[in-house]
């Protein structure tokens, strides 16, 4: 059963041995490790990154279509000019694309051999908003660093970059002053260098990196688990207390509350997890009620969502101070910050309110989006504290819907006399 999982198939005999020896001597344990995480990343699958100003579509055959901001060349199209109408990066012919990431003014793909395609801002871990690197690419081009380690999955923060290998290996670039990430490196610094501490020994599924912080889905023999690393303000660590880590540290609360988590997200400011029964956690700063308890308070643990307590959740995504929750039946939620209409209610508001759109306490069904009836099955929204926000829906049939912000294209059309939609509206890409 090993043998048929797309990451499996191409490592050696010695590479299979090692890999069972990580995950902990049995192949059912290197099994559980290879679907969960096919199932939290979408591997091989067809996706939507809503990024900063611009936004990444990959398709279920792994083309790339890049459209909105350009100015670092981070669409990928060889110029910087603003591109609304979604286009296909024709640079990676014959490159078959898993999966992407983006970041301020950059994107990085992997390919299904495991190698990584980076463009725009030409550095890991430069802030998003301020200097611009010392060169910009316009074209996919080969990280040469990571050319000996196959990697799966990548995450961009403001400061750094973590990449996840095949073997469940999590490294990171940058940001690496005062040993912030368990090792000292510069800024500029473009060598990887493995996550030291309690995961060196422990295979990772899935990574996700907010502003200034990183968690990892780890796949213990006993069961799943999540564990953070980086800055503490607001709780966001979800360790109890609002202190740094310099080290990976477990989340201990998710054995209190006997829930195995199964996806992370990780949004600017705030955390949030799905567990295997459906309930959604979330945690660290609650500001326009993005942690969906109906308040604004923070959390320093993880903290059920009670609100969605008869919603079996399967999917969670985060942004600048807001969540989006995907039940087992297609339902979306959402909850947090109002602005840039990226929640999707599109409640009408008096003009003398400055047409704002209401911030959201508790989650709350988005019903524009149930009206397209579709199954939805991810949702990306943008998760950046300088760029007003623009939200994806992708359906299980592949079709894509956008709305938020559009100022730079990047919902795929170019809107006449407004900055942002309210309303989901498809754009005009097939990702099956």
């Amino acid at each position: 059963m090993c043998r048929k999982r797309a990451i499996f198939k191409p490592m050696t005999p010695e590479q299979h041995q090692a890999l069972k020896q990580r995950c902990g001597g049995s192949w059912k344990l290197v099994l559980r490790f290879l679907v969960a995480g096919e199932s939290c990343c979408r591997r091989e699958k067809s996706m939507a990154i809503a990024g900063p100003g611009h936004s990444i579509a990959v398709t279920s055959k792994g083309a790339v279509y890049s459209f909105g901001s350009n100015s670092s060349g981070q669409l990928g199209h060889g110029t910087t000019e603003e591109q609304s109408p979604p286009r296909l990066v024709r640079s990676l012919q014959g490159i078959r694309i898993i999966q992407a990431a983006v970041g301020g003014g950059r994107t990085m793909l992997i390919s299904d051999a495991g190698h990584v395609y980076a463009f725009g801002k030409d550095s890991f871990g430069e802030a998003e908003y301020g200097a611009q690197g010392a060169q910009v690419v316009t074209t996919p081009k080969l990280v040469e660093s990571l050319k000996d380690i196959f990697v799966v999955q990548a995450a961009i923060g403001n400061f750094f970059t973590a990449i996840l290998s095949r073997e469940g290996t999590v490294y990171t670039f940058s940001w690496g002053t005062d040993s912030r990430l368990g090792h000292h490196t510069e800024p500029n610094d473009l060598e990887p260098r493995p996550l030291k501490g309690a995961l060196e020994n422990i295979p990772v599924v899935q990574i996700a990196a907010g502003y200034c912080y990183l968690l990892a889905l780890a796949c213990h023999p006993s069961g799943m688990s999540v564990y953070s690393v980086g800055c503490g303000l607001g709780g966001k660590l979800g360790h109890g207390s609002r202190t740094d880590e310099k080290h990976p540290r477990l989340i201990e609360q998710f054995q209190l509350l006997n829930l195995q988590p199964v996806v992370v997200a990780a949004g600017a400011w705030h955390a949030a997890v799905v567990g295997r029964d459906g309930r959604v956690c979330t945690w660290g700063w609650g500001r326009y009620g993005c942690l969906g308890h109906g308040n604004e308070e923070c959390e320093s643990s993880p903290k059920v969502v009670e609100a969605l307590i008869n919603v079996k959740a399967v999917h969670v995504a985060t942004g600048d101070y807001t969540t989006f929750v995907v039940s087992d039946d297609g339902d979306v939620y959402s909850f947090g910050c109002g602005e840039s209409a990226s929640l999707g209610h599109n409640v009408v508001v008096p003009e003398e309110q400055g047409n704002r759109q209401p911030h959201v306490l508790s989650p709350e069904l988005v019903r524009s989006l149930k009206q397209i009836n579709e199954r939805v099955v991810q949702i990306s929204l943008t998760n950046s504290i300088y760029w007003n926000a623009h939200t994806f829906a992708l359906t299980e049939s592949g079709k894509l819907y956008a709305f938020g912000a559009g100022d730079k294209g990047q919902l795929g059309v170019e809107l006449a006399n407004q900055t942002e939609r309210g309303n989901p509206e498809r754009v005009d890409i097939d990702l099956n």
